[in-house]
């Protein structure tokens, strides 16, 4: 059973790249007042690893007690409580990459999954880590662990997971994440955008409360292909997947010509971007907003992180900005609540009424509180009554 009384939730914080930015990001983000308020923090690492740290930082960061402890159930309100993942004379270079470093990463990315599989964390927030530590990123090595299921034909297979980084009025995700350039053309397929949008759409109900998203789906090539002309991606590929996400009552739009999608301020339009791939998608987000959040959908866990890398270059300089740790922690709590609620919600639905309708033909029909209620103000609408300017596949650009 998940250790989580509802106002005091035990959040596992892993300290990430012990040369990066991870300490200090996670000591100025929780040490504002009101972080204790909402949560018992319990942070993956070592104190001794994080004295070097705090020494780098103001005079007001440096008076800290660590409650070190051995489990998440041990931990104390309003203190930085520690588990101690790897010894206390790790080598500690601020800036530089090391294989020591990447050890104690996994080290305490790996204990803290395994609290989080015995019920013993409500959710993870991860500090930034060299990729070299996992052989790929965060994304992929939590889908191993805890890809949720769905029940296909009788039988449960994964769902798979989904990289999307959120902000305020912006939420981004993405068909392919940590791919090669050279290789994300093979990986564009229709069964692999349509189980994007899938798990997209449940996210965004589920997760966001949003009860009909809106999704936007960018094109691949420019100008969306220019009707086949710079490429048949989007007419063979990206619109079929389009139209069978339709055929499940995933409202999904496009494809829209990726590069004035943004800057036209578009993307306003809709509760969810769907992006082939990393730098189309992540580009301009981190160019309107540097201190989003990293969400993994898709999961039986809740998995947020901050939006940057380690930080290298910046390490040690107490110039770190804890915003997106901040805005992590926080999403990571409100996406903790919203699915409680929703999975509170749906664990009684009303049951079907056979009625049978004037030509004595049976029908199936239950009444919707929320939509007779109000709702989501676009439960009323059909796809066919969005405004054109706003499901247009083949926008303005195209004749650029």
């Amino acid at each position: 059973m998940v250790i989580c009384n509802f106002m005091k939730p035990i959040i596992g914080i892993t300290a990430g790249d012990t040369n990066g930015v991870g300490y200090e990001v996670i000591i100025k983000a929780l040490l504002e007042s009101h972080m204790f308020e909402i949560m018992r923090p319990v942070i993956y690492g070592n104190a001794i690893v994080a004295k070097h740290h705090i020494q780098t930082l103001g005079e007001e960061w440096r008076n800290i007690n660590w409650n070190n402890i051995d489990s998440p159930e041990q931990a104390k309100d309003s203190r930085l409580n520690m588990i101690t993942c790897y010894p206390d004379n790790l080598p500690v270079t601020l800036g530089v990459p090391s294989e020591e470093a990447n050890k104690a990463a996994k080290a305490s990315l790996d204990r803290a999954c395994r609290d989080l599989q015995e019920g013993k964390l409500a959710a993870l927030v991860t500090a930034p880590l060299n990729k070299e530590a996992l052989n790929g990123g965060h994304t992929e090595y939590l889908e191993k662990k805890f890809s949720a299921e769905i029940v296909q034909g009788g039988s449960k297979a994964p769902t798979g997971s989904l990289m999307m980084l959120c902000s305020e009025g912006l939420r981004v995700a993405l068909v392919c994440n940590h791919v090669a350039l050279a290789d994300i053309p093979s990986q564009i397929t229709e069964e692999r955008i349509l189980g994007k949008l899938e798990v997209l759409n449940k996210s965004l109900v589920r997760d966001f409360g949003l009860e009909k998203p809106r999704i936007a789906v960018l094109a691949l090539n420019p100008h969306a292909g220019d009707a086949g002309l710079l490429g048949k991606e989007e007419q063979e590929i990206i619109v079929p997947a389009i139209q069978k996400a339709n055929e499940q009552g995933i409202w999904a739009f496009g494809p829209y010509a990726a590069d004035g999608f943004f800057g036209s301020g578009h993307f306003a339009h809709f509760d969810a971007v769907l992006a082939m791939y990393h730098d189309q998608g992540l580009i301009p987000f981190k160019t309107l907003d540097m201190s989003g959040v990293n969400y993994t959908a898709g999961l039986s866990i809740v998995r947020t992180s901050p939006d940057h890398g380690t930080g290298y270059d910046i390490a040690g300089k107490d110039s770190a900005d804890p915003s997106s740790m901040r805005h992590a922690i926080y999403m990571a709590l409100d996406v903790l609540r919203q699915r409680t609620e929703y999975d509170e919600l749906c664990a009684n639905p009303l049951p079907f009424i056979e009625r049978d309708d004037k030509e004595g033909k049976p029908r199936r029909e239950f009444i919707d509180f929320k939509t007779t209620t109000g709702g989501n103000r676009f439960n009323h609408i059909s796809s066919d009554q969005v405004p054109s300017d706003q499901v247009s596949s083949t926008t303005k650009e195209q004749n650029a």
